[in-house]
């Protein structure tokens, strides 16, 4: 710890205080912003390893700061917990569908949210090499880094869901994993997001790969594979 820079985004000063305040004495390294497009900048500018942003922004607000971050190679990949006012589930479910890693409700413990940065931290850290190299198979190819998915040469255009299991999935043929396994995979644990979503996804998927999406397999009453390369 000492080495990670954590971008705050929020239009409230009391709360950029009292964030700053409390990862500062945790050893991290704190910029602070008052709005999305300044947060947009910053976070193209610099070197971060996280960003705590409030979904509630004067000019742009926290679901468009996400998708500009997720969709500009340079900033697709640095995590992004989420501040949000209790009923906006709505506005946290696209959040975390855009790519967003985690979300903490106002008013929350400044003890909970330092927890969540480590969470998000070490599990952003523990992406090897592998996770980043290229899936060849059954005529598939995934670009991780570049988020592009080919299927016989032609490119297919997911969203970040459908792109995140498709990976989780192609990545392990042959094995089998519950629906709530492939939640936990992509999204991290204990978030707003059911099991339900998962078929939908798949759907989703099979829909848009044709003749291919017969690669994933539905293992019934268990949940669902990639069928294995053999």
């Amino acid at each position: 710890m000492g080495k990670e820079q954590i971008l705050i985004v929020d239009d409230e000063e009391d709360i950029l205080e009292l964030v700053k305040y409390n990862l500062t004495r945790e050893g991290y390294r704190t910029i602070c912003a008052e709005t999305g497009e300044k947060a947009v900048n910053i976070a193209r500018e610099q070197h971060l390893s996280l960003i705590i942003l409030d979904l509630m922004l004067p000019d742009i607000d926290g679901l468009e700061v996400t998708r500009l971050l997720k969709s500009h190679e340079k900033t697709q990949s640095i995590p992004i917990i989420m501040l949000s006012a209790k009923g906006e589930e709505a506005d946290i479910v696209t959040g975390l569908e855009l790519g967003a890693d985690d979300y903490v409700t106002k008013p929350f413990s400044p003890r909970i949210l330092t927890a969540r940065v480590r969470a998000v931290l070490r599990r952003n850290s523990r992406k090897s090499h592998d996770e980043q190299a290229s899936v060849r198979i059954h005529g598939f190819v995934i670009h991780p880094q570049r988020r592009e998915v080919f299927v016989n040469g032609a490119p297919i255009e997911l969203t970040f869901s459908e792109f995140q299991v498709l990976q989780f999935l192609a990545r392990r043929p042959g094995w089998v994993f519950t629906r709530s396994q492939i939640v936990d995979a992509v999204r991290g644990d204990n978030y707003a997001v059911t099991e339900r979503s998962v078929d939908v996804q798949i759907a989703g998927l099979r829909k848009k790969l044709g003749e291919a999406g017969k690669f994933i397999e539905t293992v019934r009453g268990v949940g669902y594979r990639f069928k294995d390369a053999k």
